[in-house]
């Protein structure tokens, strides 16, 4: 095994003890997205009702995308942490890999992710989601929203050694919660004015959203988008290669320096 191979192993071990530890916070980010399914799908499910289309079919898909979206504030807090009390420090002076820290603290929280998504898929089936599209398809679209979350918490791991605080973190991070809100997870986007619907759109939470819901076969990709959410598949990919090309290497090099 490679050293780099090695020592991220050796972290992904310590972030996933330091989540056992604190299990309040695994119990709580598992279970919001649950409850998000449950309040939006019912509270709201019948007044956001659209004619020939089950609203819960439309939004279980774009909540596994907002909960992968939330990655850019596990990860930025998570980062920030290590950094504001000095573990980070500590690691530096360690001989093992610059990549090994970033990388395993993302590998850490992709397992936490694939594991909790498993009971909202359960959740979203008794609900009464349902898999339209062929079983390929389907895993297709994990494996998709698993590297959009995975491109999220890079971001968020750069971003929080950026801040090195946790107040700085936590508030930077808690307006993440706008980004689905500007995107078609929830609602579609074909009735908003042509300058948001345009912003809407070219959000990478909407091509991914639109990928899974063609993949589930809920839904196809709609005409007259932009290019992103017209070809969401293609669109998919590239912004979550353009996410991990840009902000991995910088969280690599944010550790490797320090406060420099």
């Amino acid at each position: 095994m490679s050293a780099w191979a090695y020592d991220g192993t050796a972290m992904l071990g310590r972030q996933l003890r330091r989540l056992r530890n604190n299990p309040g916070l695994v119990v709580l980010t598992q279970t919001m997205p649950v409850t998000m399914l449950l309040f939006f799908g019912y509270v709201f499910g019948s007044a956001l009702a659209m004619p020939g289309r089950e609203y819960r079919s439309l939004l279980v898909p774009g909540l596994l995308v907002a909960t992968a979206a939330g990655g850019i504030m596990t990860g930025m807090f998570q980062a920030a942490q290590d950094t504001h009390r000095g573990v980070t420090d500590r690691f530096r002076t360690l001989p093992m890999s610059r990549a090994a820290v970033p990388l395993g603290q993302a590998v850490a929280d992709l397992v936490v992710t694939a594991a909790g998504t498993v009971p909202f898929l359960l959740v979203g089936l008794a609900v009464g989601w349902r898999i339209e599209g062929s079983v390929p398809d389907a895993v297709d679209a994990l494996a998709l929203l698993l590297l959009f979350r995975f491109a999220c918490t890079c971001a968020g791991i750069f971003l929080g050694m950026l801040t090195r605080s946790e107040e700085a973190a936590g508030q930077l991070g808690s307006a993440t919660f706008m980004l689905p809100l500007l995107s078609n997870a929830y609602i579609p986007t074909d009735n908003l004015p042509g300058w948001l619907r345009t912003l809407a759109e070219w959000n990478p939470i909407s091509a991914v959203t639109t990928a899974l819901r063609d993949l589930f076969g809920n839904a196809p990709a709609p005409k007259g988008a932009a290019w992103p959410v017209a070809h969401p598949i293609a669109g998919s990919l590239a912004w979550c290669a353009v996410l991990i090309a840009v902000f991995l290497p910088l969280a690599v090099r944010r550790y490797a320096r320090g406060e420099r």
